[in-house]
Protein backbone atom coordinates (compact mmCIF):
# COMPACT_ATOMS: atom_id res chain seq x y z
CA UNK A 1 0.00 0.00 0.00
CA UNK A 2 1.58 3.12 -0.93
CA UNK A 3 1.80 6.17 0.93
CA UNK A 4 -0.59 9.02 0.56
CA UNK A 5 -0.14 11.65 -1.33
CA UNK A 6 -1.27 15.13 -0.21
CA UNK A 7 -0.77 18.60 -2.37
CA UNK A 8 0.94 21.83 -1.48
CA UNK A 9 -0.74 25.00 -2.90
CA UNK A 10 0.56 28.63 -3.18
CA UNK A 11 -2.29 29.93 -4.96
CA UNK A 12 0.36 31.29 -8.07
CA UNK A 13 -0.16 33.73 -10.55
CA UNK A 14 0.49 32.97 -13.80
CA UNK A 15 2.03 35.77 -16.90
CA UNK A 16 -1.03 37.27 -17.81
CA UNK A 17 -3.25 36.54 -15.08
CA UNK A 18 -4.16 38.14 -12.18
CA UNK A 19 -4.90 37.33 -8.44
CA UNK A 20 -8.99 36.45 -9.21
CA UNK A 21 -7.32 34.02 -11.88
CA UNK A 22 -5.08 32.57 -9.34
CA UNK A 23 -7.42 31.97 -6.89
CA UNK A 24 -10.57 30.56 -8.90
CA UNK A 25 -7.55 28.16 -10.19
CA UNK A 26 -6.70 26.88 -6.71
CA UNK A 27 -10.53 26.33 -5.98
CA UNK A 28 -11.14 23.79 -9.13
CA UNK A 29 -8.04 22.17 -8.11
CA UNK A 30 -8.90 21.33 -4.39
CA UNK A 31 -12.16 19.92 -5.76
CA UNK A 32 -10.89 18.52 -8.15
CA UNK A 33 -7.90 16.98 -5.75
CA UNK A 34 -10.69 15.71 -3.38
CA UNK A 35 -12.41 13.73 -6.57
CA UNK A 36 -8.55 12.13 -7.29
CA UNK A 37 -7.90 10.82 -4.08
CA UNK A 38 -5.16 13.03 -2.45
CA UNK A 39 -4.88 13.02 1.13
CA UNK A 40 -4.79 16.74 2.04
CA UNK A 41 -4.82 19.97 0.64
CA UNK A 42 -2.84 22.68 1.99
CA UNK A 43 -2.02 26.17 0.99
CA UNK A 44 1.46 28.18 2.05
CA UNK A 45 1.79 31.81 3.58
CA UNK A 46 3.97 34.09 1.61
CA UNK A 47 3.68 38.23 1.42
CA UNK A 48 4.96 40.63 -1.01
CA UNK A 49 5.30 38.30 -3.25
CA UNK A 50 4.17 38.89 -7.31
CA UNK A 51 3.71 35.49 -8.16
CA UNK A 52 1.64 33.84 -5.32
CA UNK A 53 -1.71 34.66 -4.04
CA UNK A 54 -1.46 32.83 -0.82
CA UNK A 55 -0.68 35.60 1.56
CA UNK A 56 -3.46 34.38 4.49
CA UNK A 57 -3.95 30.58 5.10
CA UNK A 58 -7.06 30.70 7.09
CA UNK A 59 -9.21 32.80 4.81
CA UNK A 60 -8.36 31.11 1.41
CA UNK A 61 -8.78 27.31 3.42
CA UNK A 62 -11.86 29.02 4.49
CA UNK A 63 -13.09 29.17 0.67
CA UNK A 64 -11.48 25.74 -0.28
CA UNK A 65 -13.94 24.40 2.62
CA UNK A 66 -16.60 25.65 1.14
CA UNK A 67 -16.24 23.78 -2.40
CA UNK A 68 -15.29 20.44 -0.45
CA UNK A 69 -16.53 18.03 0.87
CA UNK A 70 -14.16 15.91 3.09
CA UNK A 71 -10.28 16.28 2.00
CA UNK A 72 -8.47 17.30 4.72
CA UNK A 73 -7.30 20.94 5.11
CA UNK A 74 -4.31 22.91 5.89
CA UNK A 75 -1.33 25.42 6.05
CA UNK A 76 2.07 24.80 4.77
CA UNK A 77 2.56 27.12 7.06
CA UNK A 78 1.47 29.46 9.12
CA UNK A 79 4.45 31.72 9.87
CA UNK A 80 4.54 31.96 13.97
CA UNK A 81 6.70 34.94 13.92
CA UNK A 82 3.93 37.63 12.54
CA UNK A 83 0.62 36.33 14.87
CA UNK A 84 -0.42 35.81 18.04
CA UNK A 85 -0.92 32.60 19.10
CA UNK A 86 -4.79 33.97 19.91
CA UNK A 87 -4.89 35.22 16.35
CA UNK A 88 -3.37 31.67 15.54
CA UNK A 89 -6.15 30.14 17.14
CA UNK A 90 -9.38 32.00 16.51
CA UNK A 91 -8.62 31.95 12.85
CA UNK A 92 -8.20 28.28 12.81
CA UNK A 93 -10.77 28.23 15.59
CA UNK A 94 -13.65 29.44 13.59
CA UNK A 95 -13.01 27.63 10.21
CA UNK A 96 -13.20 23.84 12.50
CA UNK A 97 -16.17 25.75 14.06
CA UNK A 98 -17.78 25.49 10.23
CA UNK A 99 -15.72 22.61 8.79
CA UNK A 100 -15.20 20.61 11.98
CA UNK A 101 -12.33 17.96 12.03
CA UNK A 102 -10.92 18.85 8.81
CA UNK A 103 -7.85 21.30 9.54
CA UNK A 104 -4.30 20.64 10.02
CA UNK A 105 -2.71 23.43 11.99
CA UNK A 106 1.03 23.72 10.10
CA UNK A 107 3.21 25.82 12.02
CA UNK A 108 6.60 27.45 10.54
CA UNK A 109 9.53 29.64 12.40
CA UNK A 110 9.74 32.23 9.40
CA UNK A 111 9.75 35.82 10.70
CA UNK A 112 11.52 34.36 14.11
CA UNK A 113 13.90 32.20 11.97
CA UNK A 114 14.87 35.80 9.86
CA UNK A 115 17.11 37.66 11.89
CA UNK A 116 18.97 34.55 12.36
CA UNK A 117 19.09 33.78 8.82
CA UNK A 118 20.20 37.70 8.06
CA UNK A 119 22.95 37.06 10.87
CA UNK A 120 24.58 34.05 8.76
CA UNK A 121 22.28 31.53 9.04
CA UNK A 122 23.55 27.67 8.49
CA UNK A 123 26.82 26.61 6.74
CA UNK A 124 26.80 26.25 2.69
CA UNK A 125 27.14 22.66 3.76
CA UNK A 126 29.10 19.65 1.31
CA UNK A 127 29.05 19.15 -2.25
CA UNK A 128 26.00 17.56 -3.81
CA UNK A 129 26.11 13.59 -3.58
CA UNK A 130 23.61 10.78 -3.68
CA UNK A 131 22.16 8.86 -1.18
CA UNK A 132 20.65 5.22 -2.17
CA UNK A 133 19.48 7.02 -5.44
CA UNK A 134 18.34 10.00 -4.42
CA UNK A 135 20.35 13.55 -5.28
CA UNK A 136 21.36 15.72 -2.03
CA UNK A 137 22.57 19.00 -4.01
CA UNK A 138 24.42 21.57 -2.29
CA UNK A 139 22.80 23.97 0.08
CA UNK A 140 21.59 27.06 -1.26
CA UNK A 141 22.57 30.17 1.02
CA UNK A 142 19.41 32.50 1.97
CA UNK A 143 21.61 34.87 3.80
CA UNK A 144 22.14 37.18 1.49
CA UNK A 145 18.59 37.80 0.91
CA UNK A 146 17.14 37.99 3.79
CA UNK A 147 19.80 40.68 4.82
CA UNK A 148 18.71 42.98 1.70
CA UNK A 149 16.85 46.21 2.33
CA UNK A 150 14.04 44.67 0.57
CA UNK A 151 13.63 41.87 2.93
CA UNK A 152 14.20 44.52 6.37
CA UNK A 153 11.25 46.52 4.10
CA UNK A 154 8.78 43.28 3.99
CA UNK A 155 9.81 42.54 7.72
CA UNK A 156 9.03 45.65 9.11
CA UNK A 157 5.67 45.71 7.56
CA UNK A 158 4.74 42.52 9.51
CA UNK A 159 5.49 43.52 12.81
CA UNK A 160 3.93 46.12 14.93
CA UNK A 161 7.11 48.53 15.68
CA UNK A 162 8.70 47.03 18.30
CA UNK A 163 6.94 44.17 18.86
CA UNK A 164 9.19 40.76 19.12
CA UNK A 165 8.11 37.57 18.22
CA UNK A 166 7.68 34.49 21.42
CA UNK A 167 9.84 31.69 20.67
CA UNK A 168 8.89 28.72 18.79
CA UNK A 169 8.30 26.73 22.46
CA UNK A 170 6.40 30.11 23.82
CA UNK A 171 4.05 30.00 20.78
CA UNK A 172 3.36 26.30 21.13
CA UNK A 173 2.62 26.52 24.59
CA UNK A 174 0.52 29.09 24.27
CA UNK A 175 -1.91 27.62 21.44
CA UNK A 176 -2.03 23.89 23.27
CA UNK A 177 -3.46 26.10 26.34
CA UNK A 178 -5.73 28.16 23.89
CA UNK A 179 -6.91 25.29 22.61
CA UNK A 180 -7.70 23.72 25.85
CA UNK A 181 -8.92 26.51 27.92
CA UNK A 182 -9.51 28.80 29.03
CA UNK A 183 -6.40 30.03 30.04
CA UNK A 184 -5.45 31.35 34.02
CA UNK A 185 -3.41 33.56 35.89
CA UNK A 186 -3.16 31.52 38.99
CA UNK A 187 -5.26 34.06 40.68
CA UNK A 188 -8.43 33.53 39.57
CA UNK A 189 -8.97 35.23 36.00
CA UNK A 190 -9.86 33.48 32.97
CA UNK A 191 -9.81 33.46 29.66
CA UNK A 192 -11.27 31.55 26.62
CA UNK A 193 -10.51 31.87 22.84
CA UNK A 194 -13.80 32.17 21.30
CA UNK A 195 -13.87 30.36 18.73
CA UNK A 196 -10.74 28.29 19.14
CA UNK A 197 -10.99 26.63 22.43
CA UNK A 198 -11.74 22.97 22.39
CA UNK A 199 -10.98 22.71 18.30
CA UNK A 200 -10.25 19.42 16.78
CA UNK A 201 -7.21 21.07 14.94
CA UNK A 202 -3.98 18.32 13.99
CA UNK A 203 -0.75 20.67 14.58
CA UNK A 204 2.48 20.30 12.51
CA UNK A 205 5.87 21.76 12.59
CA UNK A 206 7.29 22.27 9.34
CA UNK A 207 11.12 22.64 8.67
CA UNK A 208 13.56 22.77 6.65
CA UNK A 209 17.01 21.73 8.29
CA UNK A 210 17.14 19.69 11.59
CA UNK A 211 17.33 22.84 13.75
CA UNK A 212 14.76 24.23 16.09
CA UNK A 213 11.52 22.94 14.13
CA UNK A 214 12.80 19.38 13.90
CA UNK A 215 13.77 19.19 17.31
CA UNK A 216 10.73 20.48 19.22
CA UNK A 217 8.31 18.92 17.02
CA UNK A 218 10.19 15.49 17.92
CA UNK A 219 10.10 16.70 21.36
CA UNK A 220 6.39 17.35 21.48
CA UNK A 221 5.48 14.39 19.91
CA UNK A 222 3.84 16.09 16.78
CA UNK A 223 4.18 15.32 13.00
CA UNK A 224 6.49 17.32 11.03
CA UNK A 225 6.92 18.53 7.34
CA UNK A 226 10.29 17.88 6.11
CA UNK A 227 10.80 20.04 3.05
CA UNK A 228 12.77 18.35 -0.09
CA UNK A 229 11.25 21.28 -2.59
CA UNK A 230 12.53 23.89 -0.60
CA UNK A 231 15.86 22.91 1.00
CA UNK A 232 16.48 19.61 0.04
CA UNK A 233 19.86 19.49 0.82
CA UNK A 234 18.50 19.82 4.45
CA UNK A 235 16.28 16.84 4.32
CA UNK A 236 17.63 14.09 5.67
CA UNK A 237 19.07 16.26 8.44
CA UNK A 238 15.67 17.08 9.17
CA UNK A 239 14.03 13.85 9.69
CA UNK A 240 16.89 12.64 11.27
CA UNK A 241 17.08 15.41 13.75
CA UNK A 242 13.35 14.91 13.96
CA UNK A 243 13.61 11.44 14.67
CA UNK A 244 16.54 11.25 17.30
CA UNK A 245 14.11 13.77 19.60
CA UNK A 246 10.61 12.04 19.55
CA UNK A 247 9.17 11.09 22.59
CA UNK A 248 5.76 9.68 22.36
CA UNK A 249 2.50 11.95 23.17
CA UNK A 250 -0.94 12.03 23.46
CA UNK A 251 -0.93 12.78 20.00
CA UNK A 252 1.32 10.10 18.40
CA UNK A 253 3.07 7.21 19.87
CA UNK A 254 6.18 7.41 16.84
CA UNK A 255 7.18 9.40 14.83
CA UNK A 256 4.89 10.91 11.76
CA UNK A 257 6.84 12.63 8.61
CA UNK A 258 5.74 14.05 5.55
CA UNK A 259 7.88 14.83 2.88
CA UNK A 260 7.56 17.78 -0.07
CA UNK A 261 8.86 17.39 -3.16
CA UNK A 262 8.42 19.97 -6.75
CA UNK A 263 6.64 17.49 -9.18
CA UNK A 264 5.14 18.07 -12.54
CA UNK A 265 4.21 14.85 -14.42
CA UNK A 266 2.52 14.30 -18.44
CA UNK A 267 1.65 11.60 -20.74
CA UNK A 268 5.29 11.10 -21.42
CA UNK A 269 8.72 12.47 -20.13
CA UNK A 270 9.49 14.95 -23.23
CA UNK A 271 6.33 16.76 -22.70
CA UNK A 272 6.65 17.09 -18.97
CA UNK A 273 10.37 18.68 -19.73
CA UNK A 274 9.06 20.71 -21.83
CA UNK A 275 6.21 22.01 -19.33
CA UNK A 276 8.74 22.03 -16.82
CA UNK A 277 10.76 24.81 -19.07
CA UNK A 278 9.51 27.74 -17.07
CA UNK A 279 10.25 26.68 -13.34
CA UNK A 280 14.17 27.24 -13.82
CA UNK A 281 13.05 30.84 -14.64
CA UNK A 282 10.48 31.31 -11.61
CA UNK A 283 12.79 29.58 -8.71
CA UNK A 284 15.50 32.13 -10.19
CA UNK A 285 13.27 35.09 -9.03
CA UNK A 286 13.01 33.54 -5.72
CA UNK A 287 16.43 33.12 -5.47
CA UNK A 288 17.63 36.47 -6.67
CA UNK A 289 15.28 37.97 -3.74
CA UNK A 290 12.37 39.44 -5.40
CA UNK A 291 10.13 37.05 -4.65
CA UNK A 292 8.37 34.91 -7.11
CA UNK A 293 6.92 36.07 -9.96
CA UNK A 294 4.20 34.94 -11.96
CA UNK A 295 4.91 31.70 -13.51
CA UNK A 296 6.12 32.16 -17.07
CA UNK A 297 5.09 30.83 -20.19
CA UNK A 298 7.19 28.37 -21.95
CA UNK A 299 7.69 31.17 -24.78
CA UNK A 300 8.90 33.57 -22.03
CA UNK A 301 11.19 31.07 -20.59
CA UNK A 302 12.55 30.08 -23.90
CA UNK A 303 13.49 33.53 -24.77
CA UNK A 304 15.28 33.96 -21.38
CA UNK A 305 18.93 34.72 -21.31
CA UNK A 306 21.05 32.51 -18.73
CA UNK A 307 24.59 33.44 -17.39
CA UNK A 308 26.58 31.15 -15.26
CA UNK A 309 25.58 32.48 -11.98
CA UNK A 310 21.75 32.15 -13.00
CA UNK A 311 22.24 28.72 -13.39
CA UNK A 312 24.15 27.86 -10.07
CA UNK A 313 21.35 29.64 -8.09
CA UNK A 314 18.68 27.28 -8.85
CA UNK A 315 20.67 24.22 -9.75
CA UNK A 316 19.46 22.76 -6.67
CA UNK A 317 16.24 22.93 -6.81
CA UNK A 318 16.21 21.98 -10.64
CA UNK A 319 17.75 18.74 -10.30
CA UNK A 320 15.04 17.97 -7.25
CA UNK A 321 12.25 18.81 -9.52
CA UNK A 322 10.76 15.29 -10.23
CA UNK A 323 9.30 15.54 -13.85
CA UNK A 324 8.31 12.84 -16.68
CA UNK A 325 5.77 10.33 -17.02
CA UNK A 326 3.71 9.04 -14.63
CA UNK A 327 5.61 5.63 -14.27
CA UNK A 328 9.08 7.96 -14.27
CA UNK A 329 8.04 10.51 -11.67
CA UNK A 330 6.52 7.60 -9.35
CA UNK A 331 10.12 5.62 -9.62
CA UNK A 332 11.73 9.06 -8.01
CA UNK A 333 8.91 9.36 -5.44
CA UNK A 334 9.66 5.86 -4.41
CA UNK A 335 12.94 6.69 -3.86
CA UNK A 336 12.77 10.32 -1.90
CA UNK A 337 9.73 7.87 0.44
CA UNK A 338 12.33 5.35 0.65
CA UNK A 339 15.28 7.17 1.44
CA UNK A 340 13.41 9.70 3.95
CA UNK A 341 11.39 6.79 5.56
CA UNK A 342 8.47 9.55 5.01
CA UNK A 343 4.59 8.45 5.61
CA UNK A 344 3.16 10.78 3.38
CA UNK A 345 4.51 12.75 0.69
CA UNK A 346 3.31 16.74 -0.01
CA UNK A 347 3.14 16.91 -3.89
CA UNK A 348 3.77 21.06 -5.32
CA UNK A 349 3.07 21.37 -8.65
CA UNK A 350 2.91 24.68 -10.82
CA UNK A 351 2.40 24.88 -14.94
CA UNK A 352 1.49 27.93 -16.52
CA UNK A 353 -1.75 26.44 -18.30
CA UNK A 354 -4.15 24.94 -15.51
CA UNK A 355 -5.29 22.53 -17.34
CA UNK A 356 -1.87 20.74 -17.77
CA UNK A 357 -0.84 21.09 -13.78
CA UNK A 358 -4.52 19.59 -13.02
CA UNK A 359 -3.33 16.74 -15.13
CA UNK A 360 -0.19 16.26 -13.42
CA UNK A 361 -1.99 15.67 -10.21
CA UNK A 362 -4.02 13.32 -12.13
CA UNK A 363 -2.03 11.59 -13.77
CA UNK A 364 0.30 11.14 -10.58
CA UNK A 365 -2.87 10.05 -8.39
CA UNK A 366 -4.16 7.50 -10.85
CA UNK A 367 0.02 5.85 -11.02
CA UNK A 368 0.60 5.98 -7.41
CA UNK A 369 -2.88 4.19 -6.37
CA UNK A 370 -1.86 1.22 -9.24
Amino acid sequence: MPVPLSILDLAPLVSGGDVPDALRRTLDLARRAEQFGYHRYWVAEHHFTPGVASSQPALLLGQIAAVTEHIRLGSGAVQTGFLTALSIVEQFGLLDALYPGRFDLGLGRSGQARTEKAAGGPPSGDAARVVDGLLIPKHFDWAPIFASKRSALAGGLLTQPGAQPLGLTEVLDQIDALLAGPVTDGEGSEVTATPGAGADLQVWLLGSSGGESARTAGARGLPFAANYHVAPAKVLEAVQAYRESFVPSATLAKPHVMVSADVLVAEDDATARHLATPFAVWVRSIRTGLGAVPYPSIAEAEAFVWTDQDRAIVADRVDTQFTGSPQTVTEKLDTLQRVTGADELLITTIAHDHTDRVRSYELLAKEWSA
